[in-house]
């Protein structure tokens, strides 16, 4: 075979990293059974030398010393303990699809031998909440990372919610214009945060609610005193407290909102033709209140008494 010592080098690298580790060395032996299954004949001497071969060129292959010689991949670019950490969050995150996480999964197991990407199908059971269905959402986070790169605007369609939870364009389909300054990681939700021209203003947009986003060759609408950490602290700051169940009475055209902060599994029901209701768990604290204010009466605290008691005196404080 014509370039077989090459051909050879190239297997044996690719054997060494998929089948071996501190528990799995192999020998001599198995390497010239392996090389022999491929069509490569060889002797022993011609392992040795294509070892020292990969050793020198940075690969780390430890020599367990016995009477036949064992070998095993050392040091990787990512350890064992590593890619389970990596496994446990692109599995919990929300952002992620089902099929993307196990797409995901799968590469991230390519990293290291077969016996420990075993130990990567593991599963992390979430609070409840469901992954999403869109895959659109990658490719609309890489369209805004490059607007941000570029400073340039980007335009797209935005979903709503009906009162019955179907979905649909928002304004029947308009096109937003936007500028974005920055994406934002916020209860393992995306955030593109810029200057919307439909609003005047910095506003946000959840990404997974995003679709048919594409880029404009108009400049970024600059805003100089934007600071995006600033922004987090004061628009995300919703840390959690000690958890309640709140019931909240809703109108129907806040039901985006809702879904917005709560996920789509929120439990809610129709109340009448204008309202509906929500019972949720939150931590009854300002950053909660003050998501409550922002909706001007349109979301209104039901029980417990206590919950509602604590926002009246908070209400009765800021004036």
């Amino acid at each position: 075979m014509k370039n077989e010592s090459q051909y050879g080098l190239l297997l044996l690298r690719q054997y060494l990293y998929r089948q071996t580790d501190e528990q799995h060395p192999v020998s001599v032996t198995d390497i010239l059974a392996f090389w022999q299954q491929h069509g490569i004949q060889a002797g022993r001497k011609s392992v040795y030398s294509a070892i020292e071969v990969l050793q020198s060129s940075g690969m780390d292959i430890v020599c367990v010393k016995s009477t036949q010689n064992r070998y095993f991949v050392g040091e990787r670019l990512f350890e064992l303990p590593e890619l389970k950490l990596l496994v446990d969050a692109v599995e919990s995150s929300r952002f992620i699809t089902a099929k993307k996480s196990e797409r995901l999964i799968e590469k991230l197991g390519k990293l290291t031998s077969e016996s420990h990407a075993r130990q990567l199908d593991r599963h992390i059971y979430m609070d409840g909440t469901a992954k999403p269905e869109n895959e659109c959402i990658y490719y609309s986070v890489d369209e805004i990372h490059n607007a941000i790169q570029k400073k340039r605007q980007i335009t797209f369609q935005y979903y709503e919610y009906t009162p019955q939870k179907e979905k649909i364009l928002k304004h029947n389909g308009y096109r937003y214009q936007f500028s974005p300054y920055a994406l934002i990681w916020s209860r393992d939700c995306y955030y593109a945060v810029g200057w919307s021209e439909k609003h005047g203003k910095i506003a946000q947009f959840r990404v997974d609610r995003m679709t048919a986003v594409e880029p404009l060759e108009h400049t970024a609408v600059q805003t100089p005193d934007f600071d995006p950490a600033e922004y987090v602290r004061k628009v995300f700051g919703m840390y959690p407290d000690d958890l309640c169940t709140v019931e909240l009475l809703c109108d129907n055209e806040v039901m985006r909102s809702v879904i917005d902060r709560f996920g789509e599994n929120v439990q809610t029901e129709t109340v009448d033709e204008q309202h509906f209701r929500a019972t949720v768990e939150v931590a009854p604290s300002p950053p909660f209140f003050s998501w409550v204010f922002t909706f001007s009466g349109k979301i209104r605290i039901v029980s417990p008494a206590a919950v509602l008691e604590e926002m009246r005196d908070m209400a009765a404080w800021l004036k």
